[in-house]
């Protein structure tokens, strides 16, 4: 049980878009086409092990700042179990750091333990091609690894890797993208497709307009998934992940929206 955190990698999965992209007017927001993503917005999913609800997954852009001449996303992930739940009591929190391209120069992982809190950051040298590894603990403080390796290419951490799907969505087409996990490069296939459909979820009273993607993995991320995946996304042009379902280690699991905060958005309507 103790992989329930690798649950939203589905969510997290794109490719490399090399469009110009600026800063819009209203709402600290960045636009590539007709796609934008808004500086606050927060995510909170549920998650779910058949009817049981295993706990939540929260995604929220902290900020948008520009930094020695580029704009970058500051974003967070919570993931938490549910008090009371069997066998599963996991906190962990993880941060990315990414430019307009959504290719990360930092990542954070910790993990709140019953006695310890350890972490695992990534330093991704995009103008060296190099990775620098960091892996230790908070409390106390101690530094286990602090290694640097090259990159043949660029890399995505997971959760950058959540807000670079949203922006390649719309088109049919299929990807395979260049993963660093588990202190490892690794590759995930995804399927992108156009065709709207209806999907329905417990937090409005009708039909979401969404389009699909899914894919595959033949390895075991730090995100617990492995093997095929799919999910569903606002078919507009804040394309929010709606619902995920996906294989992980203890079985299949769905991830649902339950909750959001972004100005002047809503679910939109299906309409058949």
């Amino acid at each position: 049980m103790k992989n329930f955190n690798l649950i939203f990698l589905v969510l997290l999965v794109s490719l490399f878009y090399s469009g110009q992209y600026t800063l819009g007017q209203e709402g600290s927001k960045f636009k590539k086409d007709n796609k934008f993503l808004v500086d606050g917005e927060d995510l909170t999913y549920v998650v779910r092990f058949g009817p049981i609800e295993l706990g939540e997954v929260r995604v929220k852009i902290q900020n948008v700042i520009h930094e020695h001449g580029h704009n970058y996303f500051l974003t967070i992930g919570y993931i938490d179990s549910y008090s009371g739940v069997p066998f599963v009591d996991l906190h962990q929190i993880y941060e990315s750091k990414f430019d307009t391209t959504y290719y990360p120069v930092f990542f954070r992982g910790t993990i709140k333990g019953e006695e310890d809190t350890t972490y695992t950051e990534y330093h991704f040298d995009k103008n060296n091609m190099k990775v620098r590894v960091l892996k230790g603990m908070r409390s106390p403080k101690e530094i286990w690894t602090d290694t640097t390796g090259k990159m043949e290419s660029f890399y995505q951490d997971g959760l950058s890797l959540f807000y670079y799907a949203r922006m390649k969505l719309g088109k049919n087409h299929s990807e395979n993208i260049p993963c660093f996990v588990a202190e490892k490069k690794e590759k995930t296939v995804i399927n992108f497709h156009n065709e709207p459909e209806g999907i329905s979820i417990d937090a409005v009273d009708y039909d979401i307009d969404c389009i699909h993607l899914d894919g595959n993995t033949n390895f075991v991320s730090i995100f617990g998934l492995t093997g095929y995946f799919e999910g569903w996304f606002s078919n507009d042009q804040a394309s929010v992940p709606i619902v995920a379902k996906m294989k992980v280690i203890i079985g299949n699991i769905t991830l649902e929206l339950k909750k959001w905060k972004r100005t002047g958005w809503n679910p939109p309507v299906y309409k058949d």
